[in-house]
């Protein structure tokens, strides 16, 4: 390999991409596409901007729903990609974002009510977490909030579940991802952590692993 020092815009470099529903002030819900999220045990940590919607409505109201999306939903996802939820929109997305009240609707998407929460789940979404913010803050260099939710709880796709278990199948489950402002899916898979509580084949046996 010959390594290039570079200076990349943006670091995505292939990260699952996640439909946020939350409540605005008025009752109504806004759904949101981000990806920059990651989860360890039943907490998800979201990176938010600072003068987006989604970052508004959690620090009044905490209650949202994690959605993730196929990869055949990236047109969907794409239709709400500029828009915006803040009226009137703040001046750093003036150029490139509208506002639009109705997200679910102008995605094609359809809301279903959540069990524990009051933003809905959306329902085109094999996976679906319904979560609280536990803790929203600015980030060091004040630049984006991350945000904590907790997981309460999780609602799967009967294709997607490893039957008689509470297992997602790695094998029938493919998350959309956004790689350097590209979408793809997964491709084939390649083997698996010694960590997997649903083993098809030890390709590996007996070398040390990762989390």
């Amino acid at each position: 390999m010959t390594h290039l020092t570079i200076e990349p815009s943006i670091l995505y470099v292939g990260t699952p991409v996640e439909l946020l529903s939350t409540e605005n002030p008025d009752g109504t819900f806004n759904l949101a596409p981000m990806s920059s999220a990651w989860a360890l045990g039943d907490v998800v940590v979201l990176g938010l901007g600072q003068e987006g919607h989604t970052a508004a409505n959690l620090r009044q109201r905490p209650d949202l729903v994690i959605n993730f999306p196929s990869p055949e939903l990236w047109r969907n996802v794409e239709r709400i990609a500029g828009c915006t939820g803040r009226d009137p929109v703040p001046a750093a997305k003036q150029e490139r974002f509208r506002y639009e009240p109705a997200k679910f609707e102008t995605a094609g998407l359809t809301p279903v009510p959540s069990e524990l929460v009051r933003p809905p789940r959306v329902a085109e979404c094999p996976l679906q977490f319904e979560a609280r913010a536990i803790d929203v803050r600015l980030d060091a260099e004040g630049n984006f909030f991350v945000v904590q939710a907790k997981v309460l709880r999780v609602h799967a796709d009967e294709r997607v579940v490893v039957p008689g278990t509470s297992y997602v199948d790695p094998g029938a489950w493919s998350p959309l991802v956004y790689n350097f402002r590209h979408y793809f899916g997964l491709g084939p898979e390649l083997g698996e952590s010694f960590r997997t509580e649903t083993p098809r084949a030890r390709v590996a046996a007996g070398v040390c692993g990762h989390a």
